[in-house]
């Protein structure tokens, strides 16, 4: 039997005394796109967080390539080759595009790779390659996460952790954006999605769970679930 790239169980977390992941269990196969959905508060961003190392007290286990990183520093678990683009994307304001890239490869140590990588970057995201000498804080909200995720990539990241990518992002962009995600998965590059617009999500999945109060309530078949509209309603409604 394949190990999943990523094999979560009975992960909890808490903030302060507020215990906000509950034994949520999950895994992601190589090649995936797994979306987490859920409420707002259900604990999907937490979840990625506790994945990524960022929460001060969490237990259970996070298997990596099966190797347990749940002791593990952030910096060690990038550096295996699990990177995270968080709602908030963090883009260096007075730096270009290209330099924004660049960070990418200076945490991951790869420098000698920058030209070339920049290059395979920019192909992908082609909104990006007519921008890399611009100021990355003129970008607009879409093209600012659209760089986030460049970014993340630059390292040659195993699987990426993406925190609600659409979120304040114009329609038209987020269609787009989707269908870079599916360009990635084609590229066998694995992805855990957080996302609220679940119809999209899905429609660009392999499977999906959902959280509820920081607890997995269900888990199917991203197909399944997309045709399941009292499940939506249930657990995803704002």
């Amino acid at each position: 039997m394949t190990t999943p790239l990523l094999n979560v169980e009975n992960l909890n977390a808490w903030y302060g005394r507020s215990h906000v992941i509950q034994g949520v269990s999950l895994i992601v196969n190589a090649g995936e796109i797994v979306t987490v959905m859920g409420r707002n508060g259900a604990g999907k961003t937490t979840t990625l967080r506790s994945i990524m190392g960022l929460m001060s007290k969490s237990s259970g286990s996070v298997q990596f390539e099966g190797v347990d990183v749940l002791d593990a520093p952030p910096h060690k678990r990038f550096h295996a080759g699990l990177a995270y683009v968080p709602e908030e994307r963090r883009i260096v304001p007075g730096l270009t595009v290209r330099e924004n890239l660049r960070l990418g490869l200076i945490a991951s140590a790869k420098l000698k790779t920058e030209a070339s990588r920049i290059e395979v970057i920019a192909e992908i995201f082609p909104r990006l390659k007519e921008r890399l000498p611009q100021e990355a804080s003129s970008l607009s909200g879409g093209e600012q996460q659209m760089l986030a995720i460049a970014r993340a990539m630059m390292a040659e990241p195993k699987m990426i952790l993406l925190d609600e990518p659409s979120e304040g992002i114009m329609p038209l962009l987020v269609n787009e954006m989707f269908d870079l995600f599916a360009n990635m998965k084609r590229q066998g590059i694995t992805l855990l999605l957080v996302e609220q617009n679940v119809e999209r999500a899905l429609s660009i999945s392999d499977r999906a769970y959902i959280l509820d109060q920081g607890v997995v309530v269900h888990q199917d078949s991203a197909e399944n679930l997309l045709a399941d509209a009292a499940i939506q309603e249930r657990y995803c409604s704002v």
